[in-house]
């Protein structure tokens, strides 16, 4: 494998633009490709946008393309092609065949992170999972030589064999981690039973949109914060005060991403649960970057995928003091009346912050005590926040 001198990977991302005018949405997808790859410890030394009308069924790209892939790879010593996009297992063999180097697909390549982030016992099983799943219908190509070591006609020459046992193996450990995560998710049911009194918030949002960042400058805690994709997976909640006596306690969640694979968000499901469960949820935005409103409706999507679309939301605008012009953040606020605007590094608009939780917090009191219950058999709904 070719290193650089710091032990980085040198490589080659790849995307493709299938559409003229998505264009620019293809161009800011390979420039995340490209953080992305950074974060897993790749060196991305260039990165190319083909553009082609339909995909070709053999290889994704065209054999044309596959063969300028190969050719830039051998000019600039790169050892690793990682593109854009997921790729069967046949097109994953058929590019290994004509660019003879390593071949990475968005998924692996966020598996990977993910693998490298994971810090718990939980967050562990949970990546392990998903990197089970997706890898299991994929055993064939991935080991080809084993499928060329053939037996006779009615028999299974010894490749064929160590494939089946490789699956049942992984099938045995994709049950055992499943149990596993059972005893996980009952352990978080225990939990939030304990807190069903309590007035309970989720942050949400696109990966380092500074939602860690954000809950330590609430609750004045330390937790791990990084400026890099995905810098944790693991929830954390912390009781934050609002003045007159209140407080409600605020969990970061882990961090979405556009086309975030579906293996994972089935793995991270008890982890996820937290977010069904708020009463509120508080997503942060970053808005000092070009792209947020597709990322606002990436996350949106995901929160729809587990169930979560129908809670209320607050939105919460991050890094203001980033922010070069700002009245370039007018859009975004009239796009979502229900928002404020903060820097979670300078502490700008925390203030604001807090007193829209106390109001929301003093509204749903008053619900409780219009309706004669208590706050533990009452589920809170806002009357001026609105759904996602």
């Amino acid at each position: 494998m070719i290193l650089n001198v710091n032990g980085s990977i040198p490589a080659l991302v790849i995307g493709l633009n299938t559409d003229r005018r998505a264009a620019e949405r293809d161009e800011a997808s390979l420039a995340e490709l490209h953080l992305l790859a950074e974060t897993a410890g790749f060196d991305p030394k260039a990165r190319k946008l083909y553009r082609k009308e339909h995909i070709d069924p053999a290889n994704y790209l065209g054999i044309g393309k596959a063969h300028d892939i190969r050719r830039i790879t051998r000019e600039n010593d790169l050892g690793t092609v990682i593109f854009d996009f997921e790729l069967s297992p046949v097109q994953i063999r058929n590019l290994k065949e004509i660019i003879r180097q390593r071949v990475v697909s968005r998924t692996e390549l966020i598996l990977d992170i993910f693998a490298k982030r994971a810090r718990t016992k939980e967050a562990k099983l949970q990546v392990e999972l998903a990197t089970l799943i997706y890898a299991l219908p994929r055993l064939r190509h991935m080991w080809p030589h084993l499928g060329r070591i053939a037996g006779g006609i009615g028999t299974k020459g010894p490749g064929e064999k160590q494939i089946e046992m490789d699956k049942r193996r992984i099938r045995k450990r994709i049950a055992k981690i499943k149990h596993e995560l059972v005893s996980v998710k009952n352990h978080r049911m225990t939990i939030r039973k304990n807190r069903k009194s309590k007035f309970k918030a989720a942050l949400v949002g696109y990966t380092n949109a500074g939602k860690s960042s954000l809950l330590n400058t609430l609750s004045h805690s330390s937790l791990f914060t990084e400026n890099r994709l995905f810098a944790t997976l693991d929830p954390a909640t912390r009781e934050v005060w609002l003045g007159d006596g209140v407080t409600m306690l605020i969990t970061d969640t882990v961090g979405f991403i556009k086309r975030l694979p579906p293996t994972l968000i089935a793995s991270f499901m008890s982890t996820l649960e937290e977010v069904k469960e708020a009463d509120l949820l508080l997503h942060v935005v970053d808005i000092d970057n070009s792209d947020a409103l597709e990322r606002i409706d990436a996350v949106n999507t995901v929160l729809k995928e587990i169930g979560a679309d129908d809670l209320p939301v607050l939105y919460v605008y991050n890094k203001v003091d980033l922010l070069e012009r700002r009245d370039t953040k007018a859009l975004l606020l009239n796009r979502h009346k229900n928002c404020v605007v903060v820097s979670a590094k300078t502490k700008e608009g925390i203030d604001v912050l807090k007193r829209e939780l106390f109001t929301y917090y003093g509204e749903t009191r008053s619900q409780f005590e219009e309706s004669g219950s208590s706050p533990e058999s009452v589920v809170l709904h806002p009357t001026k926040m609105s759904p996602v």
